[in-house]
């Protein structure tokens, strides 16, 4: 390309809709004819005189990643992974070795025991045969107690005298708990423990004799009558009446009656206490639960 062609090059103008006059039209045509050439010719010279560098991009590597595909396939294998580990964790505490049947299991069989214990107690007192079931009402917590710890024997005792409670009121719920759950619950702690006899029939005859007490006084204050002071003066009427009788004149004093009045329920206590231990052992070995007494020697030898 030629200077001359540069020069005779026709500058090109977009096409306008504004009209002007002549003499306007053909000033700034020749004006801008003027000054395009001599913009065009001075760039030109500008290009010859400029020296050309050539530029470099520096272009910077992207890390490689990895396919969306890809990710969401890791994704549902992580997912059937956490999956499959939940569902073995849940049918292992299904398992009957599981915590959770084993604390389910717990909880149905201390309610049935105590469910069945407060219904019969009830029906007992409501039809006046409590004479007759009364060795058997202690025996629900003894069981529970054996086979799921003192936390199992102590919540079947709370839960049946709660249910009497519901049913019967207070007074049936506290008469409860002092002649039968007190009995009950220490005899089955012991037995759990691996506590010999004479030390359980010790313990369960002083928790008997203090239900026994502990009945009366709830009863004096119910009905507003002092009935342990009835018992002992009835006692002392009658030891005078025999002393006269066989021709002895002394009278007994009230501390003899009291002391008198102790030895007596604490042996009553006791003997209900080891009747108590005979009958709940021939009855849990015929259930073959054996291996969780520690009978004596002349009772294994029967037995």
């Amino acid at each position: 390309m030629n200077i001359l062609q540069i020069h005779n090059m026709k500058p090109q103008f977009p096409c306008t809709f504004r009209t002007f006059p002549h003499h306007s039209l053909s000033g700034s045509l020749n004006f801008s004819l003027r000054k395009s050439t001599r913009l065009s010719s001075s760039s030109f010279l500008l290009l010859l005189v400029t020296p050309i560098r050539p530029t470099f991009k520096i272009f910077t590597v992207s890390r490689i990643e990895a396919p969306f595909f890809e990710n969401n396939k890791e994704e549902e294998e992580e997912d059937e992974e956490r999956n499959s580990a939940t569902n073995l964790t849940e049918f292992e505490d299904l398992a009957p070795d599981g915590v959770v049947y084993q604390n389910t299991l717990r909880l149905v069989e201390c309610s049935m025991f105590a469910a069945v214990t407060g219904l019969v107690y009830f029906l007992s007192n409501s039809l006046s045969i409590e004479n007759y079931f009364g060795c058997f009402f202690s025996l629900p917590i003894v069981i529970s107690s054996l086979r799921w710890g003192v936390a199992g024997g102590r919540k079947t005792m709370v839960a049946t005298a709660m249910l009497l409670f519901v049913l019967s009121g207070p007074v049936k719920a506290l008469t409860y708990l002092l002649t039968h759950g007190l009995v009950g619950f220490t005899m089955g702690s012991l037995w759990r423990m691996g506590a010999n006899w004479g030390l359980s029939i010790f313990l369960c005859t002083i928790a008997r004799a203090t239900g026994a007490v502990g009945y009366v006084l709830t009863s004096s204050f119910l009905i507003r009558e002092n009935i342990l002071a009835l018992i002992t003066i009835n006692i002392h009427a009658s030891l005078t009446f025999i002393f006269a009788a066989a021709g002895i004149n002394t009278i007994p004093s009230m501390n003899f009656i009291y002391s008198l009045f102790g030895i007596l329920v604490v042996l009553n206590s006791g003997f209900f206490v080891f009747l108590l231990h005979l009958l709940y052992s021939v009855f849990l070995t015929r259930l073959g639960m054996k291996d969780s007494l520690r009978l004596p020697r002349w009772l294994e030898k029967a037995l």
